[in-house]
């Protein structure tokens, strides 16, 4: 792929229909731009008045074969009566292709927003989580990558050491804040769990209600712990967080067990998630999209800021991780 198509300049409205057009989709409203930064996402209606949205993704990130790891997971999960957005099949294919993308068609499956402070929510999420993984255990996935350290913290690490972004004067202190998260994320990080198939970023703006949660956007499914699914869900102080975590294990129980080992891993994945968030942004900065949508990462005062964060995070990582009510 050229640069140009990197960074979806080629991605013209024109070759998204045609694209739909060799599958028998023929467009009959504009297409919608969803909210994503990685892929291209837009959502449109047919001459038949059916809702879709359609994916194309971003060249050079998965492969085929992961790619279709991740298809064959969600097919699974909706076979297993598990409320996903699942993508649509033409010729016996998923995963299409195009002047050189892949993309897929998703039927348009609308809902409300997941509600973080309704327990009730909060308890049908967490049964679905357990079913989720009930799912995932069955086998791992040989082409997705595991969670561990070296992609989530050393090579941010080395990206950040090389990239232009960060302002000289400040650079210093921010590896030095950078190099101490790592270290006291190694010192806390285990292996005591058995890794599984994840959704891999089920955070709140990945889960819809309708009548029920449906779970959206599989793009970062990989191996890992089953407290990945569970702790970004969590939100508000260290009591807050207890009371809602106990909810969502106890719910989640129904259908999986739950290593409570896996505790101890919540705020090292959220120091991981962190700095590979941050790496990623740098990483696609040559897309036009995120120097216009993130602005500010040209600026000192958010160098200072994340140094400050991420300064933060070590404070956090060195108290008590969160401890569940004992039941007697």
């Amino acid at each position: 792929m050229t640069d140009s198509a990197f960074n979806f300049q080629t991605l013209h409205p024109d070759t998204i229909m045609d694209a739909l057009f060799e599958q028998g989709i023929r467009v009959d409203s504009g297409l919608t731009p969803l909210n994503s930064f990685e892929n291209r996402v837009y959502q449109f209606q047919d001459e038949d008045r059916k809702r879709y949205v359609v994916k194309f993704y971003r060249p050079n990130r998965w492969s085929a074969e992961q790619i279709q790891e991740e298809h064959q997971f969600a097919a699974e999960l909706l076979a297993d009566e598990v409320p996903v957005a699942a993508p649509l099949s033409y010729s016996g294919n998923t995963l299409l292709r195009h002047q050189g993308f892949m993309y897929t068609v998703f039927p348009s499956l609308g809902g409300r927003q997941y509600e973080t402070d309704n327990i009730d929510q909060m308890e049908w999420v967490g049964r679905y989580l357990g079913r989720i993984h009930q799912t995932g255990r069955r086998k791992l996935f040989a082409e997705r990558p595991t969670i561990g350290i070296d992609e989530y913290l050393l090579e941010p690490r080395a990206l950040f050491e090389q990239t232009k972004l960060i302002p000289a004067a400040l650079k210093a202190a921010f590896l030095k804040a950078t190099d101490t998260l790592i270290e006291e994320v190694k010192l806390r990080w285990h292996d005591r769990f058995d890794s599984l198939r994840l959704h891999g970023d089920c955070h709140p703006g990945n889960i819809l209600w309708r009548d029920g949660p449906l779970f959206v956007d599989l793009d970062d499914a990989r191996n890992g712990p089953a407290v990945q699914d569970l702790w970004m869900l969590l939100n508000g102080d260290k009591a807050e967080q207890r009371m809602q975590l106990e909810t969502i294990i106890e719910a989640y129980e129904e259908f999986s067990p739950f290593n409570s080992d896996e505790i101890a891993l919540i705020e090292p994945l959220r120091a991981m998630r962190m700095v590979y968030y941050l790496a990623w942004i740098i990483r696609r900065w040559d897309d036009p999209a995120f120097p216009r949508n993130f602005p500010w990462l040209t600026e000192e005062d958010y160098w200072r800021s994340q140094t400050a964060t991420f300064t933060e995070q070590v404070r956090v990582l060195r108290e008590p991780p969160l401890q569940l009510t004992p039941m007697y």
